[in-house]
């Protein structure tokens, strides 16, 4: 068997049970060495559930795992590094205080007696990270790198563990940027030709005819199927994956009526990273927002809604001057944020999907010093139903929901509070196909009801599907505005690179 061929892990009959869910169901997967094995599903159909049994968080409750032909049990972590596989995952996990070298073998430190042999450890992490073709200087603060960098560490301190063979790729590109996006498939092309067999895991479909040789597909915990990626079209994958059809067809003109009123208006908003930006929002538009990484776009939304400090400015609700100095000014004057990242800005983890919801009207959900937790209740199983929270109960805690249905949680919270203009800052990062197309429907049932939405998206088919108009930025100025009749990805992307 030669080298392509030959198998790194292959697991068959998987099953996983956590109390009231059969998460895993008779799955199986295989990896061949020198290839690049997408992992593909909704979320919740089983693939992090599934991967944690690869590498030893979970222990599997039936099936079997083999690892270079032989039956292993990984009970821990350290038994999946002892058998070549390593993990990175998507929330990078670096102590950004150290440097690079620090960074990679910590635990594992190069000691000279009681001392820590600083200069011997720089060394071997820099050999470690030239043998590599990684660019980066193994004494450098993590801390002072751009995330595409701090992921490029995470995946040299994954390969530094002794013989590892299998590297698992937990939605690798969702922080990066396009010119990064093709830096890291350099990488994961170089190490494939090494024979080192990549588990990629991701929900953005362009993806993977780029990178993949075969796509798994999961549904509901259980495997769907296996197929050749240069054989398969992506329509087919989304198929498999959704049990269903999903068209994602480019808006060709605007569902605004004629004459509608402007809801918003910006004025000269400048701040430190945002120079004289002037817009209009109008009722029952989608104004889609796109730039590349570091164009300014989420730093003109948090001046808008008061969670930065504009140096001038000025910003008008249904036309009248309004002070936006902070948050709470921004949602008395019916402007909600529905932030980029969720889990730090939109949501409390440690509660309940109930008081997650009830957060933006705290007080109408009071008496006296007392919290009506019946009526929270009431509300939340509303809109579990309204926007289909898929969770056991309001109860659940929302740190384990999937991260469509935590967006759909920051949504309600929103809803409950019944803002007229409502800013979605990547509204589908980190989303499967099929919650995406859950959220779409939701953000256009609120253009009928009669709000109106700022989109930030870093996703072109995202902005050509939602939007009704389309504001560029880049390095903090706004470069043009298309309605949907004339954007195109061309256009577009002619006003968001830089002009040198």
């Amino acid at each position: 068997m030669s080298q392509s061929q030959e198998v790194l892990a292959n697991m068959t009959g998987i099953q996983k049970y956590f109390p009231g869910v059969h998460a895993l169901n008779d799955v199986r997967f295989e990896l061949r060495a020198g290839e690049v094995h997408a992992l593909v599903g909704e979320n919740g159909a089983g693939k992090s559930t599934l991967m944690k049994v690869l590498t030893g968080i979970y222990q599997k409750d039936g099936g079997e795992i083999q690892v270079m032909g032989k039956p292993v049990q990984i009970s821990n972590i350290k038994d999946a590094q002892d058998l070549g596989i390593s993990i990175v995952h998507q929330e990078l996990n670096l102590l950004k205080d150290l440097t690079v070298a620090e960074n990679i073998f910590i635990g594992r430190e190069d000691m000279n007696g009681f001392l820590l042999d600083k200069k011997a450890q720089n060394k071997r992490a820099q050999d470690h990270l030239d043998a590599l073709n990684i660019n980066l200087v193994a004494t450098q603060n993590v801390g002072k790198m751009t995330v595409a960098k701090q992921q490029m560490v995470e995946i040299a301190k994954a390969l530094s563990y002794e013989n590892t063979r299998i590297l698992i790729l937990d939605e690798p590109t969702a922080p990066l940027s396009d010119i990064e996006i093709e830096e890291l498939f350099t990488f994961i092309r170089d190490l494939r030709s090494r024979g080192v067999g990549i588990i990629y895991i991701s929900h953005r479909m362009g993806e993977l005819k780029q990178i993949s040789d075969r796509i798994t597909v999961m549904r509901d915990g259980q495997y769907v199927a296996t197929v050749e990626t240069a054989q398969t079209a992506m329509d087919d994958i989304v198929r498999m994956m959704v049990g269903r059809i999903i068209y994602e067809q480019p808006k060709t003109q605007s569902m605004v009526p004629e004459g509608a009123p402007v809801v918003l208006q910006i004025k000269n908003l400048c701040s430190r990273e945002v120079k004289d930006v002037s817009f209009e929002l109008r009722k029952g538009e989608i104004l889609g927002l796109a730039g590349l990484v570091g164009a300014g776009r989420t730093e003109v939304c948090r001046l808008i809604c008061g969670a930065d400090k504009r140096d001038s400015g000025e910003i008008f609700v249904e036309g009248k001057l309004t002070s936006v100095l902070t948050p709470a000014d921004a949602v008395e004057a019916g402007i909600g944020y529905l932030s980029e990242d969720r889990k730090r800005f939109g949501l409390c983890l440690g509660l309940s999907v109930a008081n997650n919801i009830a957060l933006t009207r705290l007080d109408s959900f009071t008496k006296g010093v007392a919290i009506d937790d019946r009526r929270i209740k009431s509300t939340a199983l509303e809109y579990k139903e309204r926007v289909d929270i898929r969770t056991p109960t309001v109860e659940t805690l929302v740190r384990s929901l999937s991260g469509g249905n935590q967006q759909k949680v920051v949504l309600s919270k929103w809803l409950v509070r019944d803002c007229d203009v409502l800013i979605f800052d990547e509204p589908t990062r980190g989303i499967d196909v099929g919650a995406k197309n859950e959220i779409y429907k939701l953000m256009h049932s609120l253009i009928e009801q009669g709000k109106s939405i700022i989109m930030i998206s870093s996703e072109m088919p995202e902005l050509l599907r939602m939007s009704d108009r389309i504001v560029v930025m880049c390095e903090g100025v706004k470069t043009g505005e298309l309605s949907i009749e004339e954007a195109t990805q061309e256009k577009i992307m002619a006003l968001a690179a830089p002009q040198v």
